[in-house]
């Protein structure tokens, strides 16, 4: 574990290596060739969301909008949350300084049921409260090629969760992310980020990049005590990825670990009477606790591997396979998930009008929880034993 200490002692030496490894990068090139698209080619970008492939953003059959890698990095923001404020009509409510309310069409809570979110093909849906945990989706910003903003349905294409939109955040490709950097920022809140990647040719089909990520952010302020909100954050997250290609085949290979430690305070919570534990009871506030400060840890692992293959001028096709794991403790209720997601897809586009795109999909997803007094989950197959 990085303390600050160690940090604030290295952060001017780290602060130097990062303006000469981005000055080896091609950033000013990729800047120059956005600013010098006119409207026609700005309309000519190529976006996969709406209907499972490349089209060009102008025929896209959707109200869609592109967040580029550009304009995440003009923007000077740190998280995926506050990237997503730079699309129209999506919304950002930020719950506190961990937590974010984000959702298409109204509606705004936590926890939304009708909102997909995808990072590279892989679906970050929380089942248990029918929503996502953003502030486990700490990627890397800087290998974050584009975000696709779906503002509509896209339930026949990408299932239930699309009805009012799809989020897409889409990396980029190792090739695009050679040699090594290193960022690291701070201040009064975000206390410390530091960033670093190293990207590496294999051979002259296949590249890899690595990457590691810590980010301590303090608590914010709360007017209604006048005190701190005790809603510190402090996350830890790695990760790979490794792209290859032969002929008309090309694949790829990534996967991210992480373990995120949150802060957070429950205003109103109610106990069991039942529970020999409560009793006897507070007199003054009987089976009522508030204000209780609590911590989150969260965890996880997953990898995804995907396979795309040509198989002539008409006809394409594409596997992919992902396993997730997470897991999540904190007073409400604590956690743990396996996923395991299949998906094939065909497109044939050998008509003079009209495309063809079919697939097969399969997921299983294995939950356990530990009832707490507040969420408890009954499991229907379990039998009483006799």
């Amino acid at each position: 574990m990085i303390s600050q200490k160690t940090l604030m002692v290295f952060a001017p030496l780290l602060i130097l290596i990062s303006v000469m490894a981005e000055a080896t990068e091609n950033d000013t090139a990729s800047l120059d060739s956005y600013l010098d698209m006119n409207i026609e080619e700005l309309l000519s970008m190529e976006v996969t969301s709406v209907s499972k492939k490349k089209q060009r953003l102008s025929e896209s059959a959707a109200a869609i909008f592109v967040i580029t890698h550009d304009d995440i990095r003009r923007s000077g923001v740190t998280s995926i949350p506050e990237a997503l404020r730079l699309a129209p009509g999506i919304q950002v409510a930020k719950i506190d300084n961990a937590k974010w309310a984000i959702s298409s069409r109204g509606f705004n809570t936590q926890f939304v049921n009708k909102l997909l979110v995808l990072i590279d093909g892989r679906s970050v849906y929380t089942q248990s409260y029918s929503g996502v945990y953003w502030e486990d989706q700490d990627t890397l910003l800087e290998d974050v090629d584009r975000i696709e903003v779906i503002r509509g349905p896209g339930a026949t294409l990408w299932g239930a969760n699309a009805v009012n939109g799809v989020i897409n955040i889409i990396t980029k490709a190792a090739s695009e992310t050679q040699g090594s950097l290193v960022q690291v920022s701070g201040g009064n809140e975000e206390r410390v980020i530091a960033q670093l990647r190293h990207g590496i040719r294999i051979n002259d089909d296949v590249t890899a990049r690595t990457y590691l990520k810590y980010a301590d952010r303090d608590s914010s302020y709360a007017p209604d005590i006048d005190a701190s909100a005790n809603d510190d954050w402090q996350a830890r997250r790695a990760g790979f990825r490794v792209d290859g290609g032969i002929k008309n085949d090309t694949w790829t290979v990534q996967g991210d670990v992480y373990s995120n430690l949150l802060s957070q305070t429950l205003d109103n919570i109610y106990l069991d009477p039942s529970n020999p534990a409560n009793n006897p009871p507070d007199p003054v506030t009987p089976y009522r606790l508030f204000n209780t400060k609590d911590a989150i840890n969260a965890s996880g692992h997953n990898v995804l591997g995907r396979v795309n293959h040509q198989i002539n001028s008409n006809s394409h096709a594409s596997l992919q396979v992902y396993f997730d794991h997470t897991k999540r403790s904190e007073y409400i209720l604590e956690q743990e998930k396996d996923t395991f997601d299949f998906d094939f897809q065909h497109r044939y586009s050998g008509f003079n009008r009209h495309d063809i795109v079919w697939g097969l999909g399969y997921r299983r997803i294995d939950d356990h929880y530990i009832n707490s007094d507040i969420v408890t989950f009954n499991d229907s197959t379990e039998k009483p034993v006799h």
